[in-house]
C-alpha cells in the first residue's frame, strides 16, 4: 500500500482516544490524523483533514454519533465510518447502520478487531465484530427480506452459479480476498459480483444479502 490509510477519531474519552492512537501507530498503514472528544463540527474538522475512516462513539456530547451521521446523510459522507461502541443493542445497531455506517465494533472486541475493520471498510466492505453480526443475523430470523414484493421464485432462478457461490460465502463471512483466492477471480470480480447481487436482490446492503440466503436456506444448497 503506497498511501497510509487516513483515521480520524472521535469519542469523549481521552484516555480511549491515547489509547487508540498508541494502537494504530503500530501499523504502518495507518496516519491518524486527528481526534475529537465531541461532535461539534466534525464534519468539517474531517473534510480539512481529507481522513479516509473516522472512528466515531455514538455518545458525545454537543453531537452525539446519531446526529452526526444524519449531518453526513444530508451533507453527503466524507468518508466511511465506523462506529465504536459500549452498545451492542440491535436498536442502535440498525439506526446507525441504515443511516450509513460502514462497520460497527464494540469497545470489547477493538483489540481484536480494529485493524481488520479499518482495512475492511477502507477496500470498501463492510465490518460487524462477531457479537454485532450475531445480533444482526438473530435479529432476521422469521422476518421479511426488504425486497419490496419482487417474485422471489423468479430472483432465486436468476441468480447464476457464480453469483450463487459468491453469495454463500458472502453469508459464511468470508472477505472480498477470501473469496477472491477460494474462486480464483479478481477481487474487481468479486465486488461486481456482489453489487449486481445486491441490485437483483432488491437489497440494500451485503448483511441484507444475507438475510436473503438465509431466509432460503441457500447455504443448506
Amino acid at each position: 500500500m503506497t498511501e497510509k490509510i487516513r483515521i480520524y477519531l472521535a469519542d469523549d474519552h481521552q484516555v480511549l482516544i491515547d489509547g487508540l492512537i498508541a494502537v494504530l501507530k503500530t501499523n504502518k498503514s495507518f496516519e491518524v490524523v486527528g481526534f475529537s472528544l465531541s461532535g461539534e463540527n466534525l464534519y468539517d474538522k474531517i473534510v480539512s483533514k481529507k481522513a479516509d475512516i473516522l472512528i466515531m462513539d455514538i455518545n458525545m456530547p454537543e453531537k452525539d454519533g446519531i446526529e452526526t451521521l444524519k449531518e453526513f446523510n444530508e451533507k453527503g459522507f466524507p468518508c466511511s465510518v465506523i462506529v465504536f461502541s459500549s452498545y451492542d443493542d440491535i436498536k442502535f445497531i440498525k439506526e446507525v447502520l441504515h443511516l450509513g455506517a460502514k462497520g460497527y465494533l464494540t469497545k470489547q472486541s477493538a483489540g481484536e478487531h480494529l485493524m481488520e475493520a479499518i482495512t475492511t471498510v477502507y477496500n470498501g466492505e463492510e465490518f460487524y465484530s462477531k457479537t454485532v453480526r450475531e445480533k444482526i443475523f438473530q435479529s432476521f430470523a422469521g422476518r421479511e427480506t426488504d425486497n419490496n414484493h419482487i417474485n422471489e421464485e423468479e430472483v432465486l432462478q436468476s441468480i447464476t452459479e457464480r453469483e450463487m457461490e459468491i453469495l454463500k460465502l458472502i453469508s459464511l463471512e468470508y472477505s472480498g480476498k477470501e473469496i477472491s483466492d477460494a474462486l480464483y477471480i479478481s477481487t474487481n470480480t468479486v465486488e461486481t459480483h456482489r453489487k449486481n447481487l445486491i441490485k437483483k436482490l432488491n437489497v440494500k446492503t451485503t448483511i441484507g444479502l444475507v438475510k436473503f440466503a438465509y431466509k432460503h436456506n441457500l447455504l443448506k444448497n
